[in-house]
């Protein structure tokens, strides 16, 4: 067994969920090696919790979303919800062999399958201790436009970060942030106002997604004003998206477009909450610097925000509800254009690194070792 994966493995069991005795974690592996597998239940078993496990294949779950029916889906989510329950702990490895396996899902029914699904969902993130990754697979390669070796190296270099690092700069970045009302943010082909004033602020550093390095929050629901232009592509619902640039009225997005127009704007009237923000955050993980199209490591990239459509999350309820959650990120290094983000009027970060001397220890410099 590649002695990483026990490495990983001992990050995801004893850092990210902090299994305790008697705790079941249910292991939820899709296209992932068996060998992996078999290192998390070791190290579950480590720390005297209950593995279980569930294997997926994306193959198979195209099939039974593409022709499935409601009843079936709210069959499957009783199923799911009765065993989630039963966790006290979620670790999911999700490898892909073929990232736009479930393009041809019609949205119609990818939206009744995740509606169904919603409440497994909602428990899994608010009542149990999780944890989600990819698995670094030939397709992720591709994507970040590397060899499968070299990928693999980033790939386990990333994960097993030394995260507790980025704890002073989270918790400084998280007391600013909850003292801010308006938030500014200008970049090339972006001019964006909102108001964060009044809800938490959350920081990420690897305890439910690797690789991780970010602190969210979400805009007043009907504060934001202005258009924002990002510049890394996204694939949602199995369709690639590239040029997303949407224009905001109190809070609602009035103009969406992109490379596919018609697919974006289906996606954003899922449902009322779809055409409204979800999420603000900023990403600092200094390993990740240009985007692959997987959300797990884009929205950590070094230097950016991300700005979500869709549902909030519970810790940082903006009183907004959808089916969608869908990460768009805006990259602000230099060469991505740069761009400047202010809390109430003070220059917070400029060009992806932040300015203020008590936000420093998010620097890439910093987190990867060396002295301010």
């Amino acid at each position: 067994m590649d002695s990483r994966y026990a490495q990983l493995a001992e990050v995801l069991c004893g850092f990210s969920t902090s299994l305790k005795r008697g705790e079941k974690v249910l292991i939820d592996a899709a296209e992932v090696p068996e060998e992996f597998v078999l290192a998390l239940i070791r190290a579950a078993r480590k720390h005297q919790a209950i593995p279980m496990v569930n294997l997926q294949r994306a193959r198979i779950n195209r099939e039974l979303v593409r022709e499935g029916t409601l009843e079936q889906f709210k069959a499957v989510n009783e199923h799911e919800l009765a065993r989630m329950k039963k966790m006290q702990a979620y670790i999911a490895v999700r490898g892909a062999e073929n990232i736009f396996e479930s393009s041809d899902v019609p949205s119609a029914m990818a939206k009744q399958y995740g509606t169904a699904l919603q409440p497994t969902l909602d428990w899994r993130v608010n009542k149990t201790k999780w944890v989600v990754l990819r698995w670094p697979t030939p397709s992720m390669a591709q994507q970040a436009k590397m060899s499968t070796e070299a990928f693999a190296d980033f790939f386990f270099r990333v994960c097993t970060l030394d995260y507790a690092r980025m704890v002073p700069g989270m918790e400084a970045l998280r007391e600013t942030m909850m003292a801010t009302d308006e938030v500014h943010i200008t970049g090339p082909g972006t001019d964006l106002r909102f108001s964060i004033k009044g809800i938490a602020a959350i920081p990420c550093g690897g305890k439910h997604n690797i690789p991780d390095g970010e602190v969210f929050t979400a805009p007043v629901r009907d504060s934001v004003e202005g258009v924002i232009q990002y510049n890394a592509p996204t694939v949602y619902q199995g369709v690639s998206f590239d040029s997303i640039r949407l224009v905001f009225r109190k809070g609602k997005i009035v103009e969406a477009t992109a490379n596919n127009t018609k697919r974006l704007n289906e996606i954003l009237d899922t449902d009322k909450g779809g055409r409204y923000i979800g999420e603000f955050a900023l990403g600092f993980n200094p390993h990740i610097l240009h985007p692959m199209q997987d959300i797990l490591f884009d929205e950590k990239i070094a230097g950016s925000f991300h700005f979500t459509p869709g549902k909030c999350y519970e810790s940082t309820d903006n009183g907004n509800h959808s089916a969608i959650h869908w990460d768009m990120v805006c990259i602000q290094r230099p060469e991505y254009g740069g761009g400047e983000i202010r809390f109430d009027g003070k220059l917070i970060r400029q060009n992806g690194l932040f300015v203020p001397k008590h936000l420093q220890k998010l620097n890439p410099q910093y987190l990867l070792g060396k002295k301010l």
